[in-house]
């Protein structure tokens, strides 16, 4: 078992080293609540009644305390759940990031976790959602937004609160669990198709009722900071407003040189804040994100392209804009042209990387099952019966030898300047591959030349169709074990993942050695106690 009493000391310690920061707290019940956000009704797996779900908002120094009931019963879906704070880095707190059997075992159905997160000085735009099986597909996820009191950008704009939060979803009718099972077991392996595209929680499918657009107010003469999330679990989107440019000013949680555009594409997790200024004519204006799914002809209630909200500046009729959407964009973005504001220069310059490692997905299907899989290097990822986590702490886990094959674990040693050389057989998709505990630099995106300068910066990266090769930077700073996987829900749930265990010894003793709660500890035996239908 692992020792307490080192834990305890080092989360005095650390408490007290917070003292100065302000505790924000929220409260998640999680229930199996009906909506119907496209005006289907559904019983899914939502946080506090309402989807999205609850908002949280802080500023960069505080200590996040997200006290989360389970109060799920409906046998159709997950019962127990986690939720995955997307982006943060918790450094030292890895034991709060979420992800089932890598990071934590799941809060189990009747009980109640809270997750403590310092922010330790990380601002910017975020979401949270599950991170067991594909239960967010089903609700379990909302908008996170960071402030920054000293924000680079802070003279560019007037406005940034809660009305300025934009979350794009796509949205689903039936249950995740027989969707995901359909696709994994029943040729031709399509995807799930969701039925219809959100914007702030509302949509329309076809055949369905005219429910009313959600309606982002502006006035004239004000200038806005837009904070943009994609929180589908398949869908991408192509972001724009009709009559308006859009300023880019931060990237997945990253401060960027400002870049003016007129539309963006937005792949599922992304996250982009963009400058708004309120100078046309007072009227409604056209908000499109028009998404795309591969085989999105499969689900015949999806009209990919009705996919909309209404940017209503105050004095105009309470009416939608006249006539219909029609938007060309004329200068997108075009990502290899981000600048970061801060340190710019990929870790490690031009020179070597101290550990490279090549890694090659592809679609398959398992010789043994029948079932499709996607695959990492030959192998497709299937989690351990304790968490990654725990195995490293208690079991004394350290070397490539201690995890088994299929967990896909490489482990990476302390500091020291990691390049990932992604490629491999796309499959028709825009994969977007999302690393945990880092941001990092594109060396080497699907377009524009390699820049070990001042390349973009992001949590998460896509390696785009027709399997081009992508190279990204970071450096292992965060001793955890952290995730990287596509953030597709499906492939996931197909094992399209591979974990890094960053820094083993660091884990458990020094400095950055990680706070563990008894809380924490609980979560596995009260999960294995469960009965297969409730885990």
């Amino acid at each position: 078992m692992f020792s307490l009493s080192l834990s305890f000391a080092l989360l005095a310690t650390r408490l007290v080293s917070l003292a100065r920061a302000a505790d924000v707290n929220f409260t998640f019940d999680i229930a199996n609540d009906v909506v119907a956000p496209d005006g289907f009704e559904r019983v899914g797996v939502i946080n506090n009644g309402i989807f999205p779900g609850t908002l949280i908002q802080a500023n960069k120094n505080d200590v996040l305390h997200i006290q989360t009931n389970n109060l799920l019963t409906d046998p159709t879906m997950r019962r127990s759940l986690t939720i995955h704070w997307h982006g943060l880095f918790q450094m030292r707190t890895a034991s709060e990031d979420g992800p089932a059997f890598v990071n934590q075992c799941p809060v189990s159905p009747g009980h109640s976790y809270t997750y403590d997160i310092p922010l330790n000085g990380q601002a910017g735009t975020y979401w949270y959602h599950s991170h067991l099986a594909s239960q967010y597909v089903d609700g379990l996820r909302g908008p996170l937004v960071i402030y920054d009191p000293e924000d680079p950008h802070l003279g560019l704009y007037d406005i940034d609160d809660e009305t300025t939060v934009i979350t794009l979803a796509d949205w689903y009718h039936l249950p995740s669990v027989g969707i995901a099972a359909k696709f994994l077991q029943q040729k031709p392996f399509h995807e799930p198709i969701a039925d219809s595209g959100l914007i702030n929680g509302k949509g329309r499918f076809i055949g369905g009722p005219q429910v009313d657009w959600a309606r982002v107010n502006v006035v004239a003469g004000k200038r806005y900071r837009f904070r943009c999330i994609n929180m589908s679990g398949y869908a991408q989107y192509t972001f724009a407003i009709a009559g308006h440019s859009m300023t880019i000013i931060e990237v997945d949680g990253v401060s960027h040189e400002p870049l003016t555009v007129d539309s963006f594409v937005i792949l599922v997790a992304q996250r982009y804040s963009f400058v708004l200024n309120a100078d046309q004519p007072v009227d409604n204006y056209w908000i499109s994100a028009p998404l795309e799914e591969h085989h999105q002809g499969d689900n015949p209630n999806l009209d990919a392209n009705n996919v909309h909200a209404v940017l209503h500046y105050e004095g105009a009729p309470d009416a939608d804009p006249t006539g219909a959407p029609d938007f060309n964009s004329k200068d997108p973005l075009q990502e290899h042209r981000l600048v970061p504001v801060f340190n710019p220069e990929a870790p490690g310059g031009a020179g070597p990387a101290d550990h490279s490692i090549d890694l090659k997905f592809q679609e398959e299907v398992n010789a043994t099952t029948g079932d499709r899989i996607w695959t990492i290097n030959g192998l497709s990822y299937i989690s351990p019966d304790l968490p990654t986590l725990l195995n490293i702490l208690s079991n004394n886990f350290t070397g490539m030898g201690s995890f088994a094959p299929n967990e896909n674990t490489i482990v990476l040693n302390f500091n020291e300047t990691v390049e990932l050389v992604i490629h491999g057989s796309a499959g028709g998709h825009t994969h977007p591959f999302h690393l945990h505990g880092h941001a990092f630099s594109i060396v080497q995106g699907m377009e524009g030349p390699k820049n070990f300068v001042n390349p973009p910066q992001r949590g998460k990266y896509v390696v785009g169709i027709g399997g081009s090769t992508v190279i990204i930077r970071f450096r292992a700073d965060n001793p955890g074990p952290w995730f990287l996987h596509c953030h597709i829900d499906w492939h996931l749930e197909a094992g399209l993942a591979v974990v890094f265990a960053e820094a083993p010894p660091e884990e458990r003793a020094g400095p950055q050695s990680l706070i563990i709660k008894q809380e924490y500890l609980d979560l596995c035996p009260i999960y294995n106690a469960l009965p297969k239908e409730l885990q």
